[in-house]
């Protein structure tokens, strides 16, 4: 892969501009962390890559290797070019917020996904009004024989990776997940840094 690696800091966010035809790796370094993954259209953030509209169009409740993510209008926006990994990523929760870490418990602020990515766009001065959901890259929600979901620990590795190609211009945000309550980033319930890397 070609490009220079860049940190997303354990519980923190990182947003990147990518033009048409440009793509991010996304590595899960230490094998175990979620990375909540959004797009926004330029110049309208109102158009977004969005998770229910992705699986009508792909009939499928996660995206495997070489299909398309779409946008709350239906048009293609990513395409999911490489995964190394076993391809379980999650497509039904909605970005970790404060309000979440409320009912887990939390009397003091939490670090969230949400906000993380409301910083990072901020960080390249894009303001974002509001936060759809993401594309959980990594994480592993298991549907049950009864419907119920498991916060399931990763079933990634370390080194595993993606690769997202841009359809069209677009903001891509990251968010390492900060989530120390439940599995959801291991067994150890630690949250650590993943890399990106621009490749072509």
């Amino acid at each position: 892969m070609t490009g220079t690696l860049d940190v997303i800091p354990a519980t923190r966010g990182k947003a990147v501009r990518l033009g048409k035809g440009q793509a991010v790796q996304i590595i899960n370094t230490h094998g175990s962390q979620v990375v909540d993954t959004w797009a926004f259209c330029i110049g309208d953030l109102g158009h977004h890559m969005s998770m229910e509209h992705t699986r009508v169009e792909n009939g499928r409740l996660m995206p495997a290797a070489g299909q398309t993510l779409f946008t709350n209008k239906r048009e293609p926006i990513l395409v999911l070019e490489q995964d190394t990994s076993p391809g379980i990523h999650d497509t039904l929760m909605a970005a970790c917020d404060r309000w979440r870490y409320e009912h887990l418990g939390c009397t003091d602020y939490h670090r969230n996904c949400a906000d993380n990515m409301v910083e990072a766009l901020d960080e390249i001065g894009v303001k974002a009004s509001h936060v759809p959901q993401p594309l959980n890259l990594f994480m592993n929600i298991p549907v049950n024989g009864d419907l119920s979901l498991t916060q399931g620990e990763p079933v990634s590795r370390p080194g595993d990776y993606v690769v997202l190609r841009a359809l069209r211009d677009c903001y891509v945000v990251f968010s390492a997940c900060p989530q120390d309550i439940t599995p959801i980033n291991g067994a150890g319930r630690k949250p650590t840094a993943a890399h990106i890397r621009l490749v072509t």
